[in-house]
């Protein structure tokens, strides 16, 4: 529905996003038919796969159209990235997080710079060395997600949200996004961060360690 453009959206007729899972859960983590294939790819490859990766949270984030996030089920490695760049995220009660990218030898290196924007350094530094699961009570007091409840009441609340983003002006709402970033200092959608976090996950997955890590998680 948008293009990140230099953080325009492409859509002027789009006045919400809701992003949601259709299955178990929201995101389980890698596929692993694509783990599979990572695994065999050169550097070249993992560097162009992971700033497609990038880029996606990216066009999220830079939209300037209000985007909501519901969750449920689980929210594993990069689907993390995906729901930080939101300005909205609705979880329902059992729904457990993780970033679980050092156990594969990885880090979660593409999602981090939205991640740390949102929730900060000592977030990350929990849940991210660790790669432990957390509840979505704890991702709340992380404000990692906005609000928690049954899907009963996640779907009251994206209808309040709704309401509220079409009672505003779009023009008001798309300054008002760039306020934020511009105050936070996340304004930046050429950021040298977002090459960085790319390299580093490319030369991550092609290490020793990260391609042993790999093959015994998909040997499993």
């Amino acid at each position: 529905h948008t293009h990140a453009g230099q953080g325009r959206a492409a859509r002027n007729d789009i006045r919400v996003i809701e992003i949601c899972g259709n299955g178990k859960s929201f995101c389980a983590g890698a596929d692993l038919g694509y783990m599979k294939d990572i695994a065999t790819f050169g550097y070249a490859q993992n560097l162009d796969d992971a700033r497609k990766l990038s880029k996606l949270f990216q066009t999220i984030y830079f939209c300037n159209t209000p985007v909501i996030a519901l969750v449920h089920g689980h929210v594993i490695g990069g689907g993390n990235g995906v729901i930080a760049a939101c300005d909205v995220v609705l979880a329902e009660n059992d729904t457990v997080f993780a970033f679980s990218e050092v156990k594969l030898g990885l880090t979660p290196a593409t999602i981090s710079p939205f991640v740390i924007a949102r929730c900060g350094e000592a977030m990350a530094r929990d849940t991210m060395l660790s790669g432990r699961k957390f509840t979505a009570q704890e991702a709340l007091k992380f404000n990692l997600v906005n609000y928690v409840g049954t899907m009963e009441e996640l779907n009251k609340r994206l209808d309040f949200y709704t309401e509220s983003y079409l009672a505003a002006a779009p023009g008001a709402i798309r300054d008002c996004k760039q306020l934020i970033r511009s105050v936070t200092g996340h304004d930046d959608p050429y950021s040298p961060v977002f090459d960085m976090t790319s390299a580093l996950i490319a030369n991550e997955r092609m290490s020793p360690d990260g391609q042993e890590r790999m093959k015994k998680f998909l040997n499993k």
